[in-house]
């Protein structure tokens, strides 16, 4: 365990739990978290860590700056996605895996690199799904967390891969409280006491 490492989950710990407690400042600690693990994770040869790294610094700052201006001049609420447009993510989740998972093993040294894909392109999805705060983030975030742990014990990164397991524990508990803040947002919209 290095130093890096431990700042790295710190800020981004700090990020997680505000990320489920649907507070803005998640977005700057993200961005700070995302760029102590790329550098951790470009060390350890998890080039599709790198790579997510990269897709977070930016989706962190768009995502901060929806969340500050809305969509379309409206306030972005918690709410369920539309599952006609949620459909298409699995299939395309197993495809982006298995190409991305390829090309890392054919032209990289990369370590598990189907694994460390899945990582990738869930995470993109659930990040996608946080940026417009729909409550079925918290979802691909149990998945992405259920095969990072493991993952990243592999490599030797133990304290990454024990709050990969309470980021689990985080994702479960997010999940209700943004459900509930969706059946508020619902109640108050129809203004039923």
């Amino acid at each position: 365990m290095t130093g890096l490492e431990i700042a790295a989950n710190a800020v981004t710990t700090v990020s997680i739990v505000l990320a489920g407690r649907n507070n803005i400042h998640t977005w700057w600690t993200g961005i700070v978290g995302g760029v102590l693990f790329a550098v951790l994770f470009y060390q350890v040869n998890l080039y599709a860590d790198v790579a997510l790294q990269i897709f977070f610094l930016g989706t962190s700052a768009l995502g901060w700056q929806q969340w500050l201006k809305g969509d379309r001049g409206q306030p972005l609420t918690v709410a369920k996605a539309d599952f006609s447009k949620l459909a298409w993510t699995i299939p395309v989740a197993i495809v982006a895996t298995i190409a991305y998972g390829a090309a890392l093993h054919f032209f990289t040294k990369a370590y598990a690199p189907f694994v460390d894909s899945a990582v990738l392109v869930l995470s993109v999805i659930a990040q996608f799904l946080l940026m417009q705060r729909r409550i079925e983030t918290w979802i691909f975030w149990l998945l992405v967390n259920s095969i990072a742990v493991p993952l990243y014990a592999s490599r030797g990164l133990y304290l990454t891969s024990f709050l990969y397991a309470t980021y689990w524990i985080n994702a479960l508990v997010s999940w209700a409280w943004w459900r509930r803040l969706e059946q508020q947002s619902e109640t108050a919209i129809l203004g039923m006491p």
